[in-house]
């Protein structure tokens, strides 16, 4: 490797490494932000909370590489350009496509990395992380509770005083009010001096053991006018236990990315066999819901048809009811609006369904292109950002900075946009995952063209030609 090539590895490196320490702190505190319900309050060690981080970080890699090798790139060949280094490359007959060549080679194997980063260390990541937020309850089951107000914990809202205990699975003072099937309310108080929590690995269930306490239900009279009496019973007791899913104890509010889809923690291969069975299972919906709605339709032929009525070979008259009597006649009427209902319900449930699984195989094949895209975006943001900085010529942490984030914002809302348009099948998942790659993959190329043939960023003669030539006309000048 010569000299010129160490020198701009080593100059873009620096900054690189520079801003993507920055940017992955950045989004670092971002997370724990989405997640400050989760952690805070809920007495997790030190220890869980690294866990949940680390978990959290290469989810992470997509959004800060490709914006960490556009800012680092703007940064290091606006200096080049600003402190004239690139002047003196050009006087030595080395022009810019020469002087990104070594740089070129980098991003390609970084590309090549961050491909096999996202295909491999992600999905366990994602998976890693996702059942260490719907299980960290077996881990340390109190945490769902704080001392000195309500938690809702699933079907109950729980109240201490204090917790005691190696993990705080002692409580004292404890009032939990249970909450009605129906949804009016609370009906049902219990309150207890003690209590402790009881909970195993293996298991998904968790105890609250209550130790002497009352039971208070309200009841609700026939007659209406005893209500206003607002009558109860109350019973006491030495030892009472409660069950409780841990999965209501570790409520979290997740969106349809997180654990209602798993696409996100599948390889290549994994997602190839997925769609495969998702594809067949899609189809075989549909045929088989299309010769049931066909068996649905007929008109039952119990009790209703006349028995004087011709055979089947001969000709059907044209109004068929005419073989009926009225009585008959209203009762196929009737059945055949039943039908109708039934079936348009039918219909309306079971395209909700369908809807939701090519929703399902939609995820699934943008997930599948996500891991082709990171690795196009980071040689596509090198392409971008090496030649903006060379054109603007300014270096630090400025120009570059509002440059870059203008970039990014435009490709991440692109990108975004896309994938809900593909989800909701408005367009091809593969258009939705590559529409932002294929939308600013010609301005890196307009920018690398320019940049190369030393052509600035606008064109102000372009702009400023025609209006001079107007001003001539109206001002034309006195000799």
């Amino acid at each position: 490797m010569k000299i010129l090539d160490k020198y701009l590895l080593k100059t873009f490196l620096i900054t690189f490494a520079t801003v993507f320490v920055i940017l992955f702190f950045i989004f670092i505190l971002q997370t724990v932000w989405l997640f400050i319900a989760e952690l805070a309050g809920k007495d997790l060690d030190f220890a869980l909370v690294i866990k949940f981080l680390l978990f959290s970080m290469p989810r992470i890699i997509p959004l800060v590489l490709p914006l960490s090798i556009l800012l680092a790139s703007i940064m290091s060949f606006g200096n080049l350009a600003e402190n004239y280094e690139f002047a003196a490359m050009k006087s030595s007959g080395i022009s810019l496509q020469r002087a990104m060549r070594g740089l070129t080679i980098f991003i390609l194997l970084l590309s090549v990395v961050a491909f096999f980063f996202a295909n491999n260390v992600i999905p366990y990541a994602e998976y890693k992380f996702i059942n260490f937020r719907k299980n960290i309850a077996q881990v340390k089951p109190a945490m769902a509770i704080t001392e000195g107000q309500f938690s809702d914990v699933g079907f109950y809202n729980i109240k201490v005083n204090k917790k005691s205990g190696k993990d705080g699975n002692t409580l004292t003072g404890i009032t939990i009010h249970k909450k009605s099937n129906i949804g009016d309310g609370s009906k049902t108080v219990i309150k207890a001096r003690d209590g402790e929590l009881i909970s195993s690995e293996k298991s998904s269930i968790l105890q609250l053991v209550l130790n002497n306490g009352n039971y208070y239900e309200d009841l609700i009279p026939k007659k209406y006018e005893d209500r206003n009496k607002l009558p109860f019973a109350k019973s006491s007791f030495k030892k009472y236990t409660i069950n409780i899913d841990l999965s209501q104890l570790n409520k979290v509010n997740v969106d349809e990315n997180n654990i209602a889809n798993t696409n996100t923690m599948l390889t290549l291969s994994e997602l190839n066999y997925t769609l495969d069975s998702l594809k067949k299972n899609y189809k075989t919906e549909i045929i088989s819901y299309s010769e049931n709605i066909n068996l649905r339709t007929g008109i039952s032929s119990n009790n209703i048809y006349n028995d004087k009525a011709e055979p089947k070979s001969k000709k059907i008259p044209d109004n068929i009811l005419s073989l009926y009597t009225n009585e008959q006649k209203s009762e196929i009427l009737k059945i055949a609006s039943s039908n109708v209902v039934s079936t348009n319900y039918s219909i309306d449930a079971t395209k909700v369904n369908l809807e939701n699984k090519q929703k399902n195989i939609n995820n699934h094949v943008l997930a599948f292109y996500d891991k082709f895209v990171i690795a196009y975006a980071c040689l596509m943001m090198f392409f971008i950002g090496a030649p903006l900085g060379a054109i603007i010529r300014k270096g630090g942490l400025g120009l570059p900075i509002i440059f870059a984030v203008l970039i990014f914002i435009s490709f991440h809302f692109i990108n975004t946009f896309g994938k809900r348009i593909a989800q909701e099948n408005g367009m091809s998942p593969f258009m939705g995952a590559w529409m932002s790659s294929f939308i600013l993959t010609p301005l890196a190329i307009l920018l690398t063209y320019r940049a190369t043939n030393d052509i600035g960023l606008i064109n102000t003669d372009v702009i400023l030609s025609p209006i001079q030539k107007i001003f001539k006309k109206l001002f034309p000048s006195k000799k």
